[in-house]
């Protein structure tokens, strides 16, 4: 059984997105439980989410899941843009709402670039600059 999609294809937010992840080297998306996933080999950046006790809600649909480094994970936690999502939260992954404040593009970059570093092959990485 197929999931639903859970985001608009048009949807604004993931078309500032797509650019930022399919821009490093040998990335690709496909749609996954219902939501654009972005990788190498992993996953490293996921278009919408969700929270423990609230699959329904749409109030995460317009985010981006990444895994940072630990400092970054504990600096965003105490920020109200980021969350914690279902299913990704437990293995280190945050959620940054792109709806919970004006978004800071370069931020979104930094942050998937160093997702894409946590999880990409060592090869991929050294292509980096």
């Amino acid at each position: 059984m197929s999931h639903p999609r859970r985001y608009q294809p048009d949807d604004p937010y993931l078309a500032r997105l797509r650019p930022l992840c399919l821009g490093l080297p040998e990335a690709s998306e496909k749609e996954s439980h219902g939501q654009p996933n972005f990788y190498t080999r992993k996953v490293f950046a996921v278009f919408g989410g969700v929270v423990k006790g609230d699959h329904d809600s749409d109030r995460w649909s317009q985010s981006v899941l990444i895994l940072p480094n630990l400092l970054t994970r504990e600096a965003a936690l105490h920020d109200e843009r980021f969350f914690v999502p279902a299913y990704y939260g437990p293995y280190g992954w945050v959620g940054l709402n792109f709806r919970a404040a004006e978004v800071d593009w370069d931020e979104v970059a930094d942050l998937v670039e160093e997702s894409y570093r946590n999880t990409a092959p060592a090869r991929l990485v050294r292509l980096l600059p």
